[in-house]
């Protein structure tokens, strides 16, 4: 590895060497790798093209299914889901026994009991798992996509950040097909209570069952606010919102 000894000190790539700044001083490398067209014809790499393929299509697939429930969504924070979902997407594209090596498609693996119970209990806040921040169970008519909380308390049934003075669910019914890369999302209006309510049954229902021939995905949204002058305010821009799938079918 050289060093730059010259006054005026280059950043970026000449030909085969490349200048860069570290922690030492300005530094040069010759560009190392394997060449693009390489990768793309010998036999060789066959594993590599594989396994760009099927990585390429798992993030599509995640990209998919992140924007068909964008309306609960965008109530929540995490800069970790991207590369979580590829890990979890990629785990049910393993399932597919079916295809080749670099053929292998989520929408196959989720057919299986296993890639369902894999998708199941996914929580797209990796700081507000839905089972940690809810503390009840949850019926649910897979038919409609009805969720219920039967004699719900706030304050024995809710894990909630401190200035939390009100709570709100929505649950979302979606209709995903992974191979046709169609998706519909019906979501219930929310129903909101005082973290000092009184204990009451809670239900929530999906203006419509999402039309579609895919899997059928149900989530829960939980939607923390703060009274101010009558007005509500969602408590820390979603940081402590939790959004997760309650079943797969």
């Amino acid at each position: 590895m050289a060093k730059q000894s010259s006054i005026i000190k280059i950043e970026g790539t000449i030909d085969d060497l490349t200048f860069y700044k570290s922690k030492d001083g300005y530094r040069i490398r010759k560009k190392t790798g394997v060449a693009a067209d390489r990768i793309e014809r010998d036999p060789q790499f066959q594993r590599t093209r594989e396994n760009g393929k099927e990585f390429g299509h798992v993030a599509q697939m995640g990209k998919l299914m992140r924007r068909a429930i964008i309306d609960l969504l965008a109530e929540v924070r995490d800069d970790t889901l991207v590369p979580r979902m590829v890990r979890r997407l990629s785990k049910i594209k393993n399932l597919d026994s079916t295809s080749v090596r670099g053929d292998r498609q989520v929408a196959i693996g989720l057919q299986t009991d296993e890639g369902k119970n894999l998708l199941r209990g996914f929580d797209f806040n990796r700081e507000a798992p839905l089972q940690q921040v809810l503390r009840k169970d949850i019926e649910l008519d897979t038919a409609t996509g009805v969720m219920t909380l039967a004699n719900f308390d706030p304050t024995k049934h809710l894990a909630y950040p401190q200035g939390t003075t009100h709570v709100g669910f929505r649950a979302g019914f979606l209709n995903i097909n992974l191979e046709t890369e169609e998706a519909e999302l019906q979501v219930s209006p929310e129903v909101d209570t005082a973290i000092n309510a009184a204990p009451a049954s809670i239900t929530l229902t999906p203006d419509a069952v999402p039309a579609g021939d895919g899997n059928q995905v149900h989530l829960l949204l939980v939607e923390f606010y703060q009274e101010m002058n009558g007005a509500m305010y969602p408590l820390n821009t979603g940081a402590f919102n939790a959004l997760s799938v309650v079943e797969v079918v």
